[in-house]
């Protein structure tokens, strides 16, 4: 397309230069020279390359990381003894493939098999594994309780920010412990989520004609317990409209990793606040999300085929000069 696209556009500068020839008093020369810059800036910015090849880490959680059933064909697997950075293990093996023409890694976030609890997920070692797999963006699927009437059981919703109280999560990498992520960074975090990707995975919903909420924050606890009413109702107060036991810290690692990051959250029980519902339990959590499950699937598809098509050269360039700014110490590179 882009061949025969450029062919015709320079037919038409071809046709022009020989009408603004024979009829000079009616184009004029400026009006040639006008011509001939527009084409090339047509034509170079439709031959420019991107400087970054698009690759997309998939995070599973509950329902969506399970490697016999997964939602693309992957061509190779790096076991995650193999994948093991300066951070240490990541918690499954790195399945990689394509989706229409796009490279895609999936990692699962609570390891084959969901054996390891929220506390204890190398955060850390999982975006890394996914940075040193080559990965510009990373896609991640979250099951939530709702703390609000407007967003019920099976609900998807693009969460746009954050209230994190985990307490025994390593959560930054520039803790002094790499000499990669050297320094003091102070890495702001509005937005939270990469507001680009989000958007694609808002287009992809409406061209799949899926109901999904744009925007909500979520109460990130350290788990694995459930919280009390008494912390439902305080979450409530606070602004918080789901709560999960995972999105932290992985959202601002993966932005502190330079990784634009975004996530689909569905809702699946009314955590234990609401009155004459059901309080939440694990097993109705994995019914919920097992029951949605095919919508996630579509919608990582769909958005993945939307980011694939689109540069994103100057979206990481400006996450990686954040990183740079952010960075207070002397002489030091992110």
């Amino acid at each position: 397309m882009r061949f025969y696209f450029l062919l015709l556009t320079s037919y038409r500068l071809l046709l022009a230069s020989k009408l603004t020839i024979r009829h000079g008093s009616i184009y004029g020369f400026g009006s040639f020279y006008k011509i001939a810059l527009i084409q090339k800036k047509i034509f170079c910015s439709h031959s420019r390359m991107p400087k970054y090849q698009v690759k997309i880490g998939i995070i599973g959680g509950s329902g969506l990381d399970d490697p016999n059933k997964p939602i693309f064909s992957y061509r190779s697997e790096t076991k995650r003894e193999n994948a093991t950075n300066e951070f240490g293990i990541p918690s499954s093996n790195l399945y990689h493939g394509t989706i229409s023409g796009v490279d895609v890694v999936l990692l699962s976030r609570h390891g084959s098999g969901h054996i390891i609890n929220p506390s204890n997920i190398n955060y850390r070692a999982n975006i890394e594994a996914l940075k040193l797999a080559g990965c510009t963006h990373i896609l991640a699927s979250i099951a939530c309780g709702s703390l609000t009437e407007s967003i019920g059981r099976g609900q998807l919703v693009i969460p746009d920010s954050f209230l994190d109280r985990t307490i025994k999560r390593h959560s930054t990498f520039f803790d002094g412990t790499s000499n990669k992520y050297s320094g003091v960074c102070h890495m702001p975090m509005e937005p939270a989520f990469d507001p680009r990707t989000s958007k694609v995975l808002l287009q992809a919903a409406k061209d799949l004609c899926l109901e999904v909420r744009e925007g909500a924050t979520v109460v990130a606890i350290e788990g694995p317990r459930f919280s009390s009413k008494a912390e439902s109702n305080a979450f409530r107060v606070w602004g918080g409209h789901l709560i999960n036991m995972t999105i932290c810290p992985e959202v601002y690692l993966a932005k502190e990793a330079g990784l634009l990051y975004a996530a689909i959250a569905m809702a699946t029980d009314y955590d234990c606040w609401k009155e004459y519902e059901e309080n939440v339990n694990a097993g109705d959590v994995l019914v919920v999300f097992q029951q949605n499950i095919s919508n996630v699937t579509d919608l990582f598809i769909r958005t993945i085929e939307l980011i694939g098509i689109e540069n994103w050269d100057q979206d990481i360039n400006n996450l990686q000069e954040l990183i740079k700014s952010s960075n207070v110490s002397r002489n030091v590179s992110c």
